[in-house]
């Protein structure tokens, strides 16, 4: 059983069609990446396959379970987001705690005390944070509970939608390192939309090269470490990056 299989996904907004037929299995464990430029469709593909883009044809499955449209609590439970901007995704006026214990809520879960204090130790943070607001933390502090609010259901994939990209650079070599032990420890899928090839060798497994909204190339990282993509469009990505 794969953790992700999309089959014949098109992505419309209103009249425009955004993603074409895409068809892509990731197994259980692996870490992959979507690469490509701005408006390519990346993001769009991980917005569907969480339920925040309800307008789509094809199929979605998530361990094994089809995905209907829009909020679906049992693939939910299964997969979680994190998002670019650590401080837009978080509730300026809510608490470290009440971000992390919402999910949990919602899901009807207990010993939620016990539940934030194990997942911010998760990630690195220690309890002190537990009862801070956003605005008291730094950009890669805000990221970390962003990763843990994502941990708070156990899921089994998560999708990560440039989730560096807005951090200093020291910075995001400490969350690249954190999601890599994440997994490792705990067991994740990753799904990666990233527009940075370093990021992609440091972190993954597989990529699919996007253009205009179709996958044009899947490829292992070790061919794009040995510089060895067929398609034309993603050498252009490679020479563009290290350039």
């Amino acid at each position: 059983m794969n953790a992700i299989d999309l089959q014949n996904l098109d992505i419309s907004y209103g009249d425009t069609k955004v993603v074409h037929a895409v068809n892509l299995s990731i197994a259980q464990g692996e870490s992959f990446a979507l690469v490509g430029e701005s408006g390519s469709g990346k993001s769009t593909i991980l917005r569907a396959i969480a339920g925040l883009a309800p307008d789509w044809t094809g199929a979605i499955s998530v361990m094994g379970k089809p995905r209907s449209h829009g909020v679906d609590r049992a693939v939910s439970s299964q997969v979680q987001m994190v998002f670019q901007d650590p401080y837009g995704s978080l509730h300026p006026r809510k608490t470290i705690d009440a971000a992390l214990s919402e999910p949990l809520a919602i899901h009807g879960l207990g010993n939620r005390g016990e539940r934030v204090e194990a997942v911010l130790s998760d990630v690195g943070l220690d309890q002190r944070f537990r009862f801070r607001f956003p605005h008291q933390l730094s950009g890669g502090q805000r990221q970390r509970v962003a990763i843990a609010r994502a941990l708070m259901l156990k899921p089994k994939v998560m999708l990560l939608d440039e989730p560096t990209s807005a951090l200093d650079v020291s910075v995001q070599a400490e969350i690249l390192n954190l999601l890599k032990r994440l997994r490792r420890e705990q067991g994740l899928t990753y799904l990666l939309v990233t527009h940075n090839l370093p990021v992609v060798s440091f972190l993954c497994d597989r990529l699919a090269v996007m253009q205009r909204g179709r996958i044009v190339e899947i490829a292992d990282v070790a061919n794009l470490k040995a510089r060895h993509l067929s398609e034309p469009y993603s050498r252009e990505l490679l020479a563009a990056t290290e350039g």
